[in-house]
């Protein structure tokens, strides 16, 4: 299996259909978990003979390791906790001699430890071979500011982590956060962190009702496309984005399925014939009611959330196709870009999205859709009544 998959990636099968890495074509083919999926991909990656640009047969980047797991030795797991704890720092740090010895005595490990035995010996293995570690580096830390929100899966809400070096950004929010998580009244039983989580929400809510956010943040993206006479006459077959220069027929198709549109027409010498209105291809209303249906990414498996999603035309605009609820459906970045450069179809049963996987995938082509959930407590749709979808 493994070397079948290497064999498909350098022959570029899976970026043929549409697929960027061999581990999201996997997962939609076999049904896999992604983590699954990418435990192979780097196996394949590392055990399996390279070929160079002249043809020849090259050794495998862990040859050692490539041994024991043909053998039956070393299980896929073995293989990831391998080539993971040699892509680490300290590794990298050893000459390629001292690395290549690593490698061995890791793949010889590895046929008698579990995978957790082989990462906790491997780990003090490395730490021993790079004594002096990292050059000594008086320059401060790089100040980090992360916030990271996660809808929950089984049930509605969601949860934040965040962490702040920036003393600043840290003291703006915890003294808008201060300011409304005092205790209402003596009755007030709320913990703590009780009342300081209803506080950031009420702050954000504030915000979002008074319309103090930048307008980006409120309205989907606006796009200037520069489109040559010649090829509008075509039907946009092709045209260019103000800093992402040129677009295929199908990128420029999905940027324009979800976007406000500001057409710049160009003629043969690169003057300027017109320069459109700004336009909507999506009214918002309209988003809005897409946004009540399917409540974020509507590709089967996908929990992505309204706010990242963009709306696709089922039949394309260009061809006749309406900008109505029936033809509309949300998709994240990802799923809309593998709809409009795959064989992955998409198509309106009974008011609802459904997904036709290409026959490289399920011969029967068995329609699939997403399985119902509760909309995000940070979506566009905010908290309306949303009905139950019905499994497929």
């Amino acid at each position: 299996m493994v070397d079948a998959l290497r064999d498909l990636h350098r022959r570029g099968t899976f970026s043929e259909r549409g697929y960027r890495s061999p581990t999201g074509a996997l997962s939609d083919l076999l049904g896999w978990e992604r983590f699954e999926a990418r435990r192979r991909v780097i196996a394949a990656e590392h055990v399996c003979e390279e070929i160079g640009l002249d043809g020849t047969a090259l050794p495998a980047r862990l040859p050692a390791t490539a041994t024991v797991f043909a053998s039956g030795e070393a299980a896929l797991r073995h293989v990831e906790v391998i080539a993971r704890l040699l892509d680490g720092g300290p590794a990298r740090r050893l000459d390629p001699e001292t690395w290549a010895g690593a490698e061995v005595q890791l793949a010889a490990k590895a046929a008698i430890s579990t995978p957790s035995e082989l990462h906790t010996w491997g780990t003090q293995l490395l730490e021993l071979l790079d004594q002096d570690g990292a050059e000594p580096d008086d320059t401060p830390p790089a100040q980090l500011n992360e916030l990271r929100l996660s809808r929950f899966r089984t049930r509605p809400g969601g949860k934040l982590s965040g962490r702040y070096d920036d003393a600043a950004l840290f003291d703006a929010i915890a003294a808008a956060v201060d300011a409304g998580a005092a205790p209402r009244d003596a009755d007030d039983q709320r913990s703590a962190a009780e009342r300081q989580a209803e506080a950031l929400a009420e702050v954000c809510a504030q915000v979002l009702s008074r319309g103090r956010l930048p307008e980006t943040g409120g309205r989907r993206p606006q796009l200037t496309v520069t489109v040559r006479l010649e090829d509008l006459e075509r039907r946009a077959a092709s045209a260019s984005l103000e800093f992402g220069g040129q677009l295929t027929p199908q990128t420029l198709r999905q940027l324009a399925c979800d976007a406000a549109v500001i057409p710049v027409v160009l003629d043969g010498t690169g003057v300027p014939l017109d320069i459109g209105r700004l336009s909507r291809t999506v009214p918002d209303g309209l988003r809005r009611a897409v946004t009540v249906r399917d409540r974020g990414c509507a590709f089967p498996g996908c929990d992505r959330p309204p706010s990242w999603c963009d709306i696709h035309h089922v039949r394309e605009w260009q061809h006749g196709g309406p900008t109505s609820l029936g033809n509309l459906v949300m998709l994240c970045t990802v799923h809309h870009r593998l709809i409009h450069h795959s064989h992955w179809e998409v198509r309106m049963v009974d008011g609802l999205p459904e997904f036709l996987p290409p026959s490289w995938i399920d011969r029967s082509r068995t329609p699939r859709r997403n399985h119902p959930r509760s909309c995000s407590p940070w979506g566009d749709t905010g908290p309306l009544p949303l009905p139950v979808r019905p499994l497929a």
